[in-house]
């Protein structure tokens, strides 16, 4: 029987060392796990985002060894490379940030005064992934330690961080029902020693394997068979294998069978399954990546809340707690390593072992319909032939190690769609964002029915999209850029009704559930956050884009008021939103009914506005209530582009509009040399208010027409600080000076 004792206790941390015998000696600081030095820098956005090489120490107490057991160290996730030293002998090397791994100390350990060292490094390399994309790259010992000791006879231990069994369900159903299905379950067991035999048992059924060159299996039938059916029932199985000697292991898994259509999207155990889900980040405010199991139990709570039934763990291995709970909450997982954004030569071998151990210690869960090979390679990489190669090799390697689930990219909104690179795997999403980067909403339209009717035989889907909202701001008159939750919940409305009015999509994933770190953003109000999210970093505000998703997915009845952080308003008649899945909404405005509304999802009231207001909606037994205050002057702290940062030159009496000015589209710019040169310069400087999309312009033609239907003054706004007034007010002079060409 194996032995399994946590070490997440009695740690010294050591920020600053040479080398292992330097931190060995070091004074440092107690720490327990999970940890990681970047908790606070790394979303903060400042100059103090440390990347290099910490040092992790603790005294081990030798376990007493007999019969010829074996002891191993496992880590769950050491990010981003991991050495692990023992009484000063380096006994492994580990890269990869994202993925359990074990070393063998057996025989390595004295009767006492062991001493164990990490050395944990984020710091910038050419070999492993990833290197460039918009998220923090934590550092440190982010997840559990254990010493595991198991008997001579025992289950792999060092097979790409896998427990040693792998079990796979071939459901077959009878016509399209859900009631009537048998199964065939296949489970494989792989062990190390001299064990002869292994009882293997499921679904109350036990057979015995002979073991031979380390291999066993034994196949189960089972005529009727209790399906993992997505949300509404996520029944799991237990599969449990016992070798001579005593070593026991494990695993849950689930029956289920799924297809991906290209016209009529994702089935589920034979019938039609729209998945519509979010995207997650391992990370919070305060605590990085170094979550606890109530801090994962927590993020489900709110991803039920909302209806999703599908999530895109992006963008790498998240933590064993999280697919067990996708498992027993029937959430439809894309998992994917983080190959991401640019391509590396030297780190051609990282991407393939990455995705042995995602696949290997991930196969069991039935929560997990595809292998993400890559996310937005080509942002900062061109498709040449090296990595068309790793990802042939990439998609060859997940079909060899997994014959049952599907290979998946996730495309960068630049990638042409004719694309030889879209050909390598099974089905592709692409991250879209028209109407917040780029472009206009409705060009996500246009581009789905495009490719739809180009490649209708291919399975395409929308793998992100999303726009940034700071909870503090806010406008009567939202438009891209300005940070404010109104915008966001435009968008939103525009994209579910897309998505909604297109079935083939076969899986559609918001970008992304809540906010998360990204050091090198400065933006919306926030250093060091990506606040696209549905939830803020810290978990604490829901926004209201949030409740038009629970309105759309979620069974669960309620009424939301939109903008109860919107107090201060300045116009007579204000627009008044509600969010419900319930079809009648009755507002009322300081307990006086102003109306009823019969509708789906959206309503929205035009409520006068005299002075402060308490406002309340119903929808039959569900309240919502919110406070509005009639104000002569916009509340500057509602404003991302403050007062005077962009003048509304169009109001002006010597605005000219037979001439040029910031109001016109690049595309009508570009119609004149003249206007042209002129903000040439200053347009690429926008558009570096996302690193990628600025590396990607000059000589990306698909993006180059997106631009063209985006005005100059909102690229501008989305740049932020990076423009400043007086450049804006001198490039709107010149312009007024030049003629429109007809």
């Amino acid at each position: 029987m194996r032995k399994v004792t946590e070490l997440n206790q009695n740690w010294i941390f050591v920020k600053s060392a040479k080398d292992a015998g330097e931190a060995a000696a070091a004074d440092g600081i107690l720490v327990s796990l999970p940890h990681t030095w970047n908790a606070v820098d790394g979303q903060d956005g400042g100059n103090d985002y440390y990347r290099g090489t910490c040092w992790y120490r603790l005294a081990l107490d030798a376990p007493e060894l007999t019969g010829g057991e074996r002891a191993y160290l496992e880590f769950d996730g050491a990010a981003m490379t991991a050495d692990v030293y023992l009484n000063g002998e380096k006994l492994a090397r580990h890269e990869g940030g994202y993925s359990r791994f074990r070393a063998d100390i057996t025989g390595k350990m004295a009767k006492e005064g062991n001493v164990l060292l990490v050395g944990v490094d984020n710091s910038d390399n050419n070999r492993v992934y990833p290197q460039k994309a918009d998220f923090t790259f934590y550092g440190g010992l982010y997840r559990k330690v254990r010493l595991v000791v198991v008997p001579e006879n025992h289950f792999a231990m060092e097979y790409y961080g896998g427990d040693g069994i792998r079990v796979t369900p071939e459901v077959t159903l009878a016509g399209e029902g859900r009631t009537k299905a048998g199964a065939e379950i296949t489970v494989e067991v792989w062990a190390e020693g001299s064990a002869g035999y292994t009882d293997i048992t499921v679904a109350g059924e036990t057979r015995r394997a002979v073991v031979t060159e380390g291999y066993a299996k034994a196949v189960f039938y089972l005529e009727t068979v209790h399906l993992w059916d997505g949300m509404d029932d996520p029944y799991l199985y237990t599969a449990k294998a016992e070798l001579e000697g005593g070593d026991v292991v494990e695993t849950y898994f689930g029956c289920r069978s799924f297809r991906i259509d290209s016209q009529k999207g994702f089935f589920l155990n034979g019938r039609p399954y729209p998945l519509r889900g979010v995207s997650r980040h391992q990370d919070r405010a305060g605590a990085g990546n170094a979550l606890t199991f109530d801090m994962h139990r927590e993020d489900m709570e709110f991803i039920k809340e909302i209806g999703a039934n599908t999530l895109r763990l992006a963008h790498y291995q998240h933590a064993q707690e999280f697919y067990d709970l996708c498992d027993r909450n029937g959430i439809i997982v894309w998992a994917e390593i983080p190959y991401i954004t640019m391509h590396m030569s030297g780190g051609r071998e990282n991407t393939f072992n990455q995705m042995r151990e995602l696949v290997v210690q991930n196969y069991n869960h039935p929560s997990i319909v595809c292998w993400g090979l890559s996310n937005e390679i080509t942002a900062a990489s061109t498709v040449n032939e090296e990595l068309l190669e790793n990802h042939r090799e990439l998609n060859r390697l997940c079909h060899e190690l997994d014959k049952t689930r599907k290979t998946v990219m996730a495309n960068v909104f630049m990638l042409e769609t004719d694309s030889p690179l879209l050909e390598i795997p099974d089905i592709n999403s692409y991250n879209l964002y028209f109407g917040w980067y780029v472009g206009e909403m409705g060009q996500t339209d246009e581009f789905f029915d495009e490719y739809h009717k180009t490649y209708p035989d291919r399975c395409i889907g929308f793998s992100e999209y999303g726009a940034d909202a700071n909870p503090a701001y806010h406008s009567a008159d939202p438009d891209r850029g300005d940070y404010t939750e109104e915008y966001q919940c435009l968008y939103h409305e525009h994209m579910l009704r897309m998505i909604e009015e297109r079935p083939w999509l076969w899986a559609t994933h918001v970008w992304n559930m809540f906010d998360f770190a990204a050091d090198g953003r400065d933006e919306g109000g926030r250093h060091g956050e990506n606040q696209k999210g549905l939830v803020t970093i810290d978990r604490q505000t829901k926004k209201d884009a949030f409740y038009l998703y629970k309105a759309y997915w979620s069974g669960e009845a309620f009424v939301h008021l939109c903008g109860s952080r919107y107090v201060d308003r300045t116009e007579e008649v204000t627009r008044v939103k509600v969010y419900s899945n319930q079809p009648y909404v009755s507002l009322y405005v300081d307990g006086q009914l102003l109306e009823e509304q019969e509708g789906s999802r959206i309503f929205i009231f035009e409520v006068p506005v005299t002075g402060v207001h308490r406002i309340t909606a119903q929808a039959g037994a569900y309240r919502d209530e919110i406070t509005i205050k009639k104000v002569t002057e916009t509340n500057k702290d509602y404003l991302f582009v403050k007062e005077g940062d962009i003048v509304n030159w169009f109001d002006q009496e010597d605005f000219r509009k037979d001439c040029y000015s910031i109001g016109d589209t690049l595309g009508e710019i570009a119609k004149s040399p003249e206007a042209n040169a002129i903000v040439q310069k200053m347009t690429a400087k926008a558009a570096g208010s996302r690193g990628d999309v600025a590396d990607s312009v000059k000589d990306n033609p698909a993006l180059q027409r997106m631009l063209q239907r985006m005005t100059l003054q909102s690229m501008l706004k989305q740049a932020g600080d990076v423009i400043k007034p007086e450049e804006i007010k001198a490039l709107n002079d010149a312009l007024q000076k030049i003629k429109k060409v007809n």
